[in-house]
């Protein structure tokens, strides 16, 4: 019985670090695309049938969400869910300035070189992910 009991207790952790690892490689899996035209038009359903939700501009950065090959959903910054046809969408990434005002510096400290300003509602192209709470640029 004691065996048993040991044998439970492994069984357990080692169940626990697979749920672990899995929920780790979903954070890492996030899928991220922006608006590869100039306006495109986001439903409540994949089909051009459904009802036409919002239109969104280039450039504009959303997660994908569900993708089906020719409609994706997607979730804007918002929050909201709806549906875009796949060959609408870019995978270059983009961000959008969610704060009142972002910093561009020259290096990654706080009293290194203002190179620019940027507003609320900006987008701006991501050269690589962010490693800290510090985003590289590009011009």
């Amino acid at each position: 019985m004691h065996n048993l009991t040991k044998v439970m207790q492994y069984t357990i952790k080692v169940g626990l670090l697979c749920v672990g690892l899995l929920l780790a490689i979903h954070v890492n899996a996030l899928e991220f695309r922006s608006v590869a035209i100039n306006k495109a038009v986001l439903y409540d359903a994949p089909s051009t049938e459904a009802k036409k939700v919002y239109v969104i501009a280039s450039g504009y950065p959303v997660e994908v969400i569900v993708n089906l090959g020719e409609w994706i959903k997607i979730r804007d910054h918002f929050g909201s869910l709806s549906w875009i046809q796949g060959k609408q969408l870019s995978p270059k990434r983009m961000a959008l300035i969610v704060n009142d005002k972002a910093e561009l510096k020259q290096a990654e400290a706080e009293d290194a070189a203002l190179l620019a300003t940027f507003e609320k509602d900006v987008v701006v192209e991501l050269v690589s992910g962010p490693k800290s709470e510090w985003v590289p640029r590009k011009w």
